[in-house]
C-alpha cells in the first residue's frame, strides 16, 4: 500500500485514540499490515509534525503531539470562501442525486394537478352556454372535485398524510423541535421503493476483530478464536490466517496432539491497551436481522404511494383520452372538447413516460416483499449456525479437560438443536445440522449411552495447546521498554 493511503486509514483508525503508538497499535487499531502500518505512521509523523521515540528493547514508539490536526495552519479567508463554495456545491449535487425520484415524483403529480385544473376551467368555458340554458356539467365538477380532494388530503396541515407532518396539527416551534431526527421527505420515497439504508461494512472488519482477539489472547490464537470473534467457519479462517501470518510477522506451531497454534508476539507491545487487553465479543452476540421493508411510518407510505398512485392512473387517463402535446394545445388554446379531438399519436410525455415510471416504482417494494422471506430464511441459517458455534465452543471451553489434556463427552444433539432453534426460530434441517457439524471438524458418536453426541477432537486439541502456550507466554512480549532517546530534545 501506498504510504499516502496508509496514512490515511491511520489517520481515520487512530483519531482519538491517545498521542502515542507502536507499530503494532497502529497496524491493530486500522487492520494494516505492519508494514503498511510502519510506512503510514512515517508519514504521519512528517504531516502533522509528530516525534519518534526508541525504547531499550529496540521499540519504535510514534507521538502526535497535536493528534492528527494541524493548529499550526493559517488558513486565509479565501480559502475557507473557497471550501465553503465547494462543500456547497458537493451538497446540492449529493442531494439533486439522492432526491431526484421524490423530485420527478411530486413533479409529475404538480404537472397533472395543473393540468386537469386548467382542463376542468377549458371545459368550463366551452360550456358556458349550456349552464346558461339551466343545464349542469357533472363530468367537471366531478373532475374538479377530485383535485380539490388530492391537493386537500396531500398537503392540509391536517390531513393524516400530510407532506410535512404526522397526524394532526402542532405549533411550529414545537413541530421543530419534535421532528428535528425525522428524515426528510425524499429520504422516506428513497425508503419506500429501495428499502432503508444498510451500514456497509467495514472493509477490514475481521482483521481488526482478529487482531484484537491475538491482543487479548496473549499473541496466541487458533482457528477457534478466529471463528468466535468472526462467525467464520473453518474453510474461510484458515486462508484468513495464513495471509495475517505474512502481515503480522506469525509463526505457526503444531502440539503433540496435532493443533495449530498461532504465535503474534510483535502484536503484543503497546502503549494503548493494558496487558491483556479485552477480547472482542463474540459473534453470536450480534445476531443478523431482518431490516423493515420501508422504515418509513404508515402515513408516509400512504401518502407516497397515492401520489405515484394518482401519477399512474393520470398517466393511463392522458393515454386514453389522446392528450398528446399538439392536442392539449388545441384543448387550452383552441376551446377544442376533448371527445372532439382527433388521433395524433400515443402521449409520450405525460402517458408513456409517467407511465412506466409509476408502474416501475410500485414493482420496486413488491419485488422486494416478495423476497423477504427467502431473505429472512437465510438470516435464521446464518443466526442458527452462530448458535450452534456458540454451543460447541461453550461446551469446549467449560467442559474441562481429562488428564490427556482433552475434553471429555462430546456436544450431544439436541442440545446444538436447541440451540438452533432458539436462535433461528425453527427447527434445523438434518443435513443442515450435519453440514454444520462437519463444517466445525465434527464426528459423530453414535454409541453415546445418552444419545447421538458430536465430538470435535481439533478443537478440543487446540484449547489444550493453546491454555499451555498462554500460560506460558512471557509477559516481557508486552512491554516496550524504557525510552532512551527522543526527537522532542
Amino acid at each position: 500500500m501506498d504510504a499516502g493511503d496508509a496514512a490515511r486509514v491511520l489517520a481515520r483508525a487512530l483519531a482519538g485514540q491517545g498521542r502515542d503508538f507502536t507499530i503494532a497499535d497502529a497496524a491493530t487499531k486500522s487492520g494494516l499490515a505492519l508494514r503498511d502500518a510502519e510506512r503510514g505512521l512515517h508519514a504521519l509523523v512528517s504531516e502533522y509534525r509528530g516525534h519518534l521515540r526508541v525504547t531499550s528493547e529496540g521499540e519504535l514508539l510514534f507521538r502526535f503531539p497535536h493528534g492528527f490536526t494541524k493548529p499550526w495552519l493559517v488558513r486565509t479567508a479565501l480559502s475557507r470562501a473557497s471550501d465553503a463554495v465547494g462543500r456547497a456545491l458537493l451538497g446540492a449535487l449529493k442531494f439533486i442525486v439522492r432526491a431526484w425520484i421524490a423530485i420527478v415524483l411530486v413533479g409529475y403529480v404538480a404537472i397533472f394537478v395543473a393540468l386537469l385544473i386548467a382542463l376542468f376551467f377549458a371545459r368550463q368555458s366551452s360550456s358556458d352556454s349550456r349552464r346558461d340554458r339551466g343545464g349542469f356539467d357533472i363530468g367537471s365538477y366531478l373532475v374538479f372535485r377530485v383535485v380539490a380532494d388530492a391537493v386537500f388530503w396531500t398537503f392540509h396541515p391536517f390531513s393524516p398524510v400530510h407532506i410535512g407532518e404526522r397526524a394532526g396539527w402542532a405549533p411550529p416551534t414545537r413541530r421543530g423541535r419534535e421532528r428535528k431526527d425525522e428524515p426528510p421527505f425524499y429520504e422516506k420515497v428513497n425508503r419506500f421503493f429501495f428499502g432503508p439504508d444498510e451500514p456497509r461494512p467495514e472493509p477490514r472488519a475481521f482483521e481488526r476483530r482478529v487482531l484484537a482477539e491475538i491482543r487479548a489472547q496473549k499473541g496466541r490464537i487458533g482457528l477457534a478464536d478466529v471463528m468466535r470473534a468472526t462467525g467464520l467457519s473453518r474453510d474461510e479462517a484458515d486462508p484468513l490466517m495464513a495471509r495475517l501470518l505474512l502481515d503480522y510477522d506469525g509463526t505457526v506451531d503444531v502440539s503433540d496432539q496435532g493443533a495449530i497454534v498461532y504465535r503474534f508476539a510483535s502484536l503484543r507491545k503497546s502503549v494503548v491497551e493494558p496487558s491483556p487487553a479485552p477480547r472482542p465479543t463474540p459473534i453470536w452476540t450480534q445476531p443478523e436481522r431482518l431490516p423493515p421493508l420501508t422504515g418509513n411510518d404508515p402515513g408516509a407510505n400512504l401518502l407516497i404511494a397515492f401520489l405515484n398512485g394518482f401519477t399512474l392512473f393520470a398517466s393511463l387517463w392522458v393515454i386514453g383520452q389522446g392528450l398528446t402535446l399538439h392536442n392539449l394545445s388545441r384543448v387550452l388554446f383552441e376551446r377544442i372538447p376533448l371527445e372532439k379531438l382527433h388521433f395524433d399519436g400515443t402521449p409520450i410525455a405525460l402517458g408513456v413516460v409517467p407511465l412506466i415510471f409509476s408502474i416501475a416504482l410500485f414493482a420496486l417494494p413488491l419485488i422486494r416483499a416478495a423476497v423477504r422471506p427467502l431473505r429472512q430464511r437465510r438470516i435464521a441459517r446464518e443466526n442458527g449456525r452462530r448458535a450452534v458455534l456458540r454451543a460447541v465452543l461453550s461446551t469446549l471451553h467449560e467442559g474441562g479437560l481429562n488428564e490427556g489434556g482433552l475434553a471429555e463427552g462430546g456436544v450431544k444433539d439436541e442440545a446444538l438443536r436447541s440451540a438452533y432453534r432458539a436462535a433461528a426460530g425453527r427447527d434445523p434441517d438434518p443435513k443442515e445440522l450435519t453440514r454444520e457439524v462437519v463444517s466445525l471438524g465434527g464426528d459423530v458418536d453414535l454409541e453415546a449411552p445418552d444419545g447421538i453426541r458430536y465430538r470435535f477432537p481439533d478443537l478440543k486439541a487446540e484449547v489444550a495447546a493453546l491454555r499451555a502456550e498462554r500460560e506460558a507466554a512471557a509477559e516481557e512480549e508486552a512491554k516496550v521498554g524504557k525510552v532512551i532517546f527522543s526527537s522532542e530534545v
